[in-house]
């Protein structure tokens, strides 16, 4: 029976690499029933927004959706698809694993980490106030009425909530996501020493979690603390969890560690739904020419087979990926120039992915 799966090629390079990604899954052999539906910048006109209700509707029915990256405004404007659609199915689980893969420019070998960052709450959860808003000015008031701290005038302000179920399902999931995986080491990253009433609280619950799982070892590290010691040896780290904000951003220390987002994949997952996609952008500016690397959505497209169950064909992908990527002949010119100093050589997008596809035949 073939499985349904809602994909959104997205912009800017999404369609390009949606296109090889879905080469590659179709040629495992898997039976995929493929519903196209676009969201992004391109639909704006049409629909007044970048998600319409149809995209959500689609994603609803079938529970599985895997998408290209979309633009996301910087400043101003619509906050995020990505955040909106993590929102709209409490997507809670953001799943990135970052794997040294061959042709990987990095200071590190054999690096196999996996990020588990908290997708709906935090900063992240959109609970903003424009400067010299009404209800910015309300809020401060309020708050220096009850003893905070005064702003300066015409802050902006950003309310960041932490729920003690939300730090215990993403904790939770971070542990059962090691035991299900054979992983010996889960860390909680926080910044609890300063931000005692909300990443106080994740800590606190983090450590009620550990308690239940004594065979996975436990550890907190405080975030800049974190980032130091990913860098300085990130083989001292096994599975991390975080909250949203970390999250995101050592989410990309942690990719740049592997040779950077073009090799990242990621999962959003939920309790009735999950979306998988790339962890990179959009690259406009390289845009219908045929030269994105397309390795982090088809190494997502395997975290999705994974979740239909279909594990041997996840595997042949990611196998066939690291044999493509060590021979380094029909690699992109990212890739190339990262075996060779130069691009000469390179293939565009396609001829990856046929690459790809000849080494699981």
């Amino acid at each position: 029976m073939a499985h349904d799966v809602v994909l959104i090629p997205g912009d800017g390079i999404g369609p390009e690499i949606t296109q090889a990604m879905r080469r590659v899954v179709d040629a495992t052999g898997v039976e995929i029933a493929w519903q196209v539906v676009d969201a992004g910048a391109g639909v704006m006109k049409e629909y007044g927004t970048p998600l319409p209700r149809h995209v959500l509707d689609a994603v609803a029915k079938t529970g599985v959706a895997i998408k290209g990256p979309v633009t996301t405004p910087v400043g101003t404007g619509f906050r995020s698809v990505n955040v909106a659609l993590r929102q709209a199915f409490d997507l809670y689980a953001c799943v990135r694993p970052c794997v040294t893969l061959p042709g990987a420019t990095s200071r590190y070998q054999d690096i196999d980490l996996v990020i588990v960052r908290e997708n709906t709450e935090d900063l992240y959860a959109g609970i903003e106030f424009e400067p010299g808003s009404f209800e910015a000015d309300r809020l401060a008031r309020l708050l220096e009425r009850n003893g905070g701290r005064s702003f300066r005038p015409g802050s902006a302000i950003s309310i960041k909530p932490i729920s003690p179920e939300g730090s215990r399902r993403i904790v939770t999931y971070a542990f059962e996501y090691a035991r299900s995986m054979g992983r010996n080491k889960v860390t909680a990253v926080h910044k609890a020493n300063i931000m005692k009433a909300t990443d106080g609280l994740f800590l606190r619950v983090a450590r009620e979690v550990a308690a239940s799982y004594p065979e996975i070892a436990f550890e907190d590290k405080i975030v800049d603390a974190t980032c130091m010691g990913l860098v300085m040896d990130p083989h001292d780290f096994d599975v991390l969890v975080l909250p949203n904000l970390y999250g995101d951003i050592v989410s990309d220390l942690c990719a740049g560690l592997v040779g950077g987002l073009g090799m990242a994949p990621g999962a959003n997952i939920g309790e009735e739904c999950a979306v998988f996609e790339a962890t990179h952008g959009s690259a406009p500016d390289i845009a219908g020419k045929d030269i994105a690397n397309p390795t982090a959505e088809i190494l997502s497209a395997a975290m999705m087979l994974d979740h239909l169950d279909e594990h041997e064909a996840a595997r042949r992908i990611r196998d066939a990926v690291s044999a493509t990527l060590s021979e380094g002949e029909q690699v992109t010119a990212d890739v190339r120039r990262s075996l060779t100093g130069s691009t000469e050589g390179a293939v565009g997008t396609q001829a990856y992915a046929d690459a790809v596809i000849a080494h699981m035949a």
